[in-house]
């Protein structure tokens, strides 16, 4: 069959599609959802970490040295999520998506983006600067964002046979995606309203201090109330 014949083929199959959606009790891996037509309803929060300026990075320094960066970056992500509850459930790149459910997941989030900027600021930054010339003579500047929203998305397999993967459909998820796009250093933690409506005072206050900026952005052709903070927690 010709290579147009098949993609016609499996596009009119694609959109022809009626999905089995179901309720999720649990974050679901590739295998629990059904490549032709599952779907798995879930209430969850979503936590993009984003490394910025990578592409600065790899100019400034030798690949290796920008390597070492970008995976150091993203071990420290996903040891911090998966400490706090979360499931790694994608990486793109030098960003990586934790997803969270439960009662506490938006405090369980929160925590886990505050302490990605911790192991960002203090271990990352200063231990790449003392080891590689490249950092310390070009003033490099690690930085990076985590961005954070909460609601019910859909998982649904996307791709062929042996070459496929979740994809996540719905707000959460992307929005969360877009708030880890913001570079407003010192302030590298953005969440959405529904995140900070509802998550536990310890993510709230410090000291009796809210850590929190109420701001407004751009998402969809909408204005959205979000909140930014500059605080760290250290792990």
């Amino acid at each position: 069959m010709a290579l147009k014949d098949d993609l016609t083929d499996a596009v009119d199959g694609i959109l022809g599609t009626a999905f089995e959606e179901r309720d999720g009790k649990k974050i679901p891996t590739s295998s629990d959802v059904a490549l032709s037509n599952g779907a798995v309803k879930l209430k969850a929060a979503f936590l993009y970490a984003d490394l910025a300026g990578s592409g600065l990075i790899a100019k400034l320094c030798p690949w290796d040295t920008t390597a070492k960066i970008i995976r150091a970056y993203l071990d420290c992500s996903v040891r911090i999520i998966r400490a706090h509850g979360g499931e790694i459930r994608s990486f793109d790149g030098d960003r990586v998506m934790g997803v969270f459910i439960g009662s506490t997941m938006r405090t369980d989030a929160v925590k886990s983006a505050m302490k990605i900027q911790w192991g960002t600021e203090n271990l990352i930054q200063k231990k790449a600067k003392a080891q590689f010339t490249s950092v310390k003579n070009n003033d490099v500047k690690i930085r990076q964002a985590c961005g954070i929203d909460v609601g019910i998305s859909r998982a649904v397999r996307a791709g062929i046979r042996n070459n496929n993967d979740l994809i996540w459909i719905g707000r959460p998820p992307s929005f969360a995606a877009k708030l880890s796009d913001n570079r407003e250093y010192p302030y590298c933690t953005f969440i959405s309203a529904a995140t900070y409506d509802k998550m536990m005072d310890e993510a709230k206050l410090s000291k009796g201090v809210n850590m929190w900026e109420q701001r407004s952005m751009k998402f969809a052709g909408m204005d959205e109330i979000i909140y930014r903070s500059k605080y760290e927690w250290t792990p």
